[in-house]
């Protein structure tokens, strides 16, 4: 797979080349397409990246906005923020939902919500989290990083798919999922894949790397993106992926931002990095623009390149196995097997 880019795996993932490209390139803006009568569904979109690119969703004509938050409060103050913008157009929808990916109940209940949408025509997978310190989830006592991150991430996406299904109907095109990825997945060394089983790895406390384990959080997730595209047709949703690359003004990593050493690297990162909505151009591009090309894939800088280099390997392929039969087994409560069984046939 890797034969179809331009730049090889090794290559593509190199620090380097991701700060010469971070420095170098600036992300066009949006223009040329209309969401209007279209629906799009936006996690942790209260602030950050989810927030920009909901404006700018907005901005291309967008008729209902659904922002899914943890914190209701906040997605109301996001939400008014929004419908405070007079160069919207007129009657658009804004709403605010609840969605606490640290709670798989809470993920069912927002899923069998979507079903009173008419269309599902754009969901883009924001919502993320980098804590400074390991916490282990209350409910399910995993690693807080993976369980938002990866597990209930995983979980909502293949929830959404049936949804999504029966609103192709309604819709002149398949519906677009789109994961905010990341280049890091590229970075970590990933020290856990021999690991069997991997996923309760992460579970053990202590005091760990926490900035490698959100590297690795993300690792997992391309490699759910590469595999969950095998299964699910781009004729019932086209799936991709993208990274916003480096935000001065994000609050993604304000726990690491509070620490000695974050609040030495934010000061760094000003000198480099791009406004939050200049880096929000790239997911929206990745949600509206490209074809089928992207199905599976990774966009970079509006580019499509490979994902980390250990996806593309035989070790990688058997790491990927492993993972996804111990993701299914852990998501096994939502019949999540059977889903993608309907989805494939």
């Amino acid at each position: 797979m890797a034969a179809q880019f331009s730049q090889s795996p090794e290559k593509q993932a190199s620090i380097s080349s991701f700060f010469y490209r971070q420095i170098t390139f600036k992300p066009a803006e949006v223009h040329g397409v209309s969401l209007q009568g279209k629906t799009a569904i936006v996690t942790g979109s209260n602030t950050g990246v989810g927030l920009e690119t909901s404006r700018q969703l907005l901005a291309l004509g967008l008729s209902k906005l659904i922002l899914a938050v943890r914190d209701e409060d906040k997605g109301k103050a996001a939400a008014a923020k929004l419908s405070s913008d007079q160069s919207f157009t007129k009657g658009v929808v804004i709403e605010v939902w609840k969605l606490d990916l640290s709670v798989y109940e809470s993920i069912v209940a927002f899923v069998e919500r979507t079903k009173s949408l008419e269309r599902i025509d754009n969901v883009i997978l924001n919502a993320g989290i980098a804590p400074a310190t390991n916490r282990l989830n209350e409910h399910t006592g995993h690693s807080e990083t993976i369980q938002v991150n990866y597990l209930s991430t995983a979980l909502l996406a293949i929830l959404l798919l049936p949804v999504i299904k029966t609103k192709r109907a309604y819709q002149s095109q398949p519906s677009r999922i789109t994961f905010v990825s990341s280049e890091v997945a590229s970075w970590t060394s990933f020290k856990q894949r021999n690991e069997s089983p991997l996923l309760t790895v992460f579970d053990k406390p202590g005091k760990i790397d926490m900035l490698d384990q959100m590297f690795v959080s993300k690792l997992l997730g391309q490699f759910f993106i590469y595999d969950l595209a095998n299964i699910v047709p781009p004729s019932v949703a086209l799936i991709n992926s993208t990274s916003p690359a480096t935000g001065y003004d994000s609050e993604f990593n304000r726990e690491h931002d509070r620490t000695f050493v974050g609040a030495i690297a934010k000061t760094i990162i000003k000198l480099y990095g791009n406004k939050t909505s200049v880096g929000a151009r790239i997911v929206t591009d990745a949600a509206v623009n490209h074809g089928d090309e992207t199905h599976g894939g990774f966009l970079s800088f509006q580019r499509l390149v490979p994902m980390a280099p250990i996806i593309y390997t035989d070790e990688g392929r058997k790491v990927s196995e492993q993972l996804w039969k111990e993701t299914i087994a852990e998501l096994s409560f939502a019949n999540v097997e059977e889903i993608l069984k309907d989805i494939r046939n």
